[in-house]
């Protein structure tokens, strides 16, 4: 058994790791950290977690590393880059934050706003979307897991601008995504008098942190700079991400470089030409959906994607590479059946 810390395990990506591994036949969790909480039972943080024996949350500080195979941290962004620092150098590592997602110190501080504090460490990062990076991801020591929404927007887009498929220069993502993704902490705007009964768009005009993996992953794959318009919109549930993108292409021709390109994938599943994905068909899984649709324009079409943004989208996408890490099954405790209804 492979012993595993979490950091951060008091907030909704600490939780689903929990959940999943709890399930995992060749994972033990060994250390839970969570500072607001440290002294705490996991059943009195996440009461829908009673059934498992977990450790007691403790600080960071004080967690005995010293057996640890591979340790997650679910910390908050501008947080994982000195606590990474201060781990273990031969510590196997997935963060799942934002803190080492881009390459470049200055395209960090462009969009998160302060100086990178672990340039060391950048360098050996690899980044983590799974079924781009495979090779690259076994032999890491440190794995970047991506942005949810920066996820499904390459699963619907790399293919496309790695064949050539579409217009690189026209690229619409709209996105819908639930609360979940705006973390635990507390927020006015996401109490629920505030956000039920209706949606709306945020972080519109080229300004969302995702756009930086973005830039950076799609101009890599097209060899040139690629700017997509990107705009997400906050909707009243509780985990998914539906993204649909508007692209200027033949749908026939990128229904079918989709399916090539993920045939073979266990987790990305290409639908019927013309047919469209629900959240509702992911919900709790690792699976993401993807549908594509003709437009009535000539030579435009329209791709719809659905995952779920703590599983596929974060939590499940980790255990993905925490396996390949480990020289383990890539699907191992991931076969997780949809949530329905």
């Amino acid at each position: 058994m492979y012993k595993i810390a979490i950091l951060g395990a008091s907030g909704y990506t600490g939780a689903e790791l929990i959940r999943i591994i709890s399930n995992h036949p060749e994972m033990e969790i060994k250390v839970l950290a969570g500072h607001s909480k440290a002294g705490l039972t996991m059943e009195k943080v996440f009461p829908h977690l009673r059934s498992i024996k977990l450790p007691s949350l403790i600080k960071i500080e004080d967690a005995d590393f010293s057996n640890i195979d591979l340790c997650f941290c679910a910390l908050p962004h501008k947080t994982s880059q000195e606590i990474i620092k201060s781990l273990p150098s031969n510590l196997k590592i997935i963060d799942l934050s934002a803190d080492f997602r881009l390459n470049n110190a200055a395209d960090y501080e462009k969009w998160y706003g302060n100086d990178h504090q672990a340039l060391e460490i950048q360098d050996e990062v690899v980044y983590g979307l799974t079924e781009f990076y495979r090779q690259e991801i076994r032999s890491a020591r440190v794995v970047a897991g991506t942005g949810c929404n920066a996820a499904i927007g390459q699963y619907i887009l790399r293919p496309l601008i790695e064949k050539d498929t579409i217009d690189v220069e026209n690229i619409i993502l709209d996105l819908k995504c639930a609360v979940s993704g705006a973390g635990r902490s507390l927020k006015e705007n996401l109490l629920h008098s505030e956000l039920s009964e209706g949606s709306n768009s945020y972080s519109a005009g080229g300004v969302h942190r995702h756009l930086g993996e973005f830039d950076q992953e799609l101009s890599k794959v097209a060899g040139r700079a690629v700017n997509i318009q990107f705009t997400p919109h906050l909707i009243p549930a509780n985990r998914g991400i539906l993204a649909t993108a508007y692209v200027v292409g033949d749908g026939a021709v990128v229904n079918e470089t989709l399916y090539q390109r993920y045939k073979n994938e266990y987790f990305i599943h290409i639908l019927p030409f013309g047919e469209t994905p629900s959240t509702h068909h992911v919900r709790g899984s690792n699976e993401c959906h993807i549908g594509i649709v003709s437009d009535r324009i000539k030579n435009r079409c329209i791709i719809v994607a659905a995952l779920d943004n703590l599983t596929k989208g974060s939590s499940g996408q980790a255990i993905q590479n925490a396996n390949l890490m480990l020289a383990l099954d890539e699907t191992l405790g991931l076969n997780l059946v949809p949530v329905f209804p």
